[in-house]
């Protein structure tokens, strides 16, 4: 299971496309085992798989794999496709050349490019579609970059470390939810929707197969939207070590920032020096990675809240407690209550035209 979580604003921008359309989304986040409710609370949020769910059912009901979000729709087993028309290339420059190709035989597709700038030894991956001028615009772009990245990984078997993402959308309120999910550095307000990567990785060859394709498509979107595999900040090298340090026997005990400090082979000074040019620091890494466990332990099953607390290293359950409203807005038990997770392997919700939510 993920433990990434993800904000209620992108839970709220995926379904902007199914309402224009006159869809209910109602059904569909009651069998993601998303709470309505939550979409009124700025602090909430859902986990990967829950997020996931959710995309599925969009993609059903809307017969559009950009989730009735873009200028024209693009039909279910477009992606597929070009993924397979990707696993015969050499390798990665090939691949996305021949991938943005295929998008480009499509009247109103996504407008996309790669580019390497030998001054700097930099490959650019660029989404040139007009397509920020709202909100879900915004998210599309996004994901549409974030989807190209993670797939050009998982193409080559190597993780593929960004130095840069920049959107051309302005800062939105949850801009740190970018630095976490890019791992890099961001910056928002620019010409194109883009992301650099060292070019060297253009010429790594493509060493996945049909069946392993069949697998990648089978948990998509799951696997390219809620993994994690960067680790290549500051940042992500210290919420590894805290989600390891949770996964020992509960209660856990959670390093320090001298102990994480000391593993990285850095000062704490230094340690606090470099996460605060990322934007983050040691304690609100230590929330986010409570919190994304707890979210995600409290949509999966029974787990008594007593334990969960003490299992992601609280002493007193009133601590819990008083922890999850912070993040959250609401009670641990509230948040269950208001949950209904679906069955694994059920079948999304029936949907109708014609009604809001």
């Amino acid at each position: 299971m993920s433990r990434l979580t993800i904000a209620v604003h992108h839970v709220r921008a995926a379904l902007g496309g199914a309402r224009r359309l006159g869809i209910d989304t109602a059904p569909l986040l009651q069998g993601a085992g998303i709470p309505p409710l939550l979409l009124a609370d700025d602090r909430a949020r859902v986990t990967a798989e829950q997020f996931t769910r959710l995309v599925r059912a969009l993609h059903q009901a809307t017969d559009d794999e950009f989730l009735g979000l873009g200028p024209v729709p693009s039909r279910r087993g477009t992606f597929a496709m070009m993924c397979h028309t990707c696993l015969s290339c050499p390798d990665l420059g090939s691949a996305l050349e021949r991938a943005t190709r295929f998008y480009g035989l499509f009247p109103g597709g996504p407008d996309l490019a790669v580019e390497t700038h030998p001054d700097d030894g930099l490959a650019v991956f660029a989404v040139r579609s007009d397509l920020h001028h709202h909100d879900e615009a915004a998210f599309v772009a996004a994901c549409l970059l974030l989807i190209w990245h993670r797939l050009a990984g998982w193409l080559i078997g190597r993780r593929i470390p960004l130095r840069w993402a920049r959107f051309a959308h302005p800062a939105p309120a949850y801009a740190d939810e970018y630095r976490e999910l890019f791992g890099c550095p961001v910056r928002f307000g620019a010409q194109h929707t883009a992301a650099g990567w060292d070019a060297r990785w253009l010429t790594a060859p493509v060493v996945r197969d049909q069946p392993a394709l069949a697998a990648l498509l089978y948990r998509a979107p799951a696997d390219l939207l809620g993994r994690r595999d960067y680790g290549t900040t500051v940042a992500e090298q210290v919420r590894r070590s805290l989600v390891q340090a949770l996964r020992s026997p509960a209660p856990a005990r959670l390093p320090d920032a001298v102990e994480v400090a000391a593993r990285l082979a850095v000062s704490p000074a230094t340690l606090r020096r470099r996460l605060r040019a990322e934007g983050t620091s040691y304690q609100r890494l230590k929330d986010a990675v409570r919190r994304d466990v707890a979210l995600a332990a409290l949509a999966a099953g029974p787990e008594p809240i007593a334990a969960l607390a003490a299992r992601i290293g609280f002493s007193e359950d009133a601590a819990f407690h008083r922890a999850f409203r912070r993040w959250t807005g609401t009670t641990p038990g509230a948040y269950r209550l208001t949950g209904t997770t679906p069955r694994p392997g059920g079948r999304p919700p029936a949907v109708t035209r014609g009604q809001q939510s």
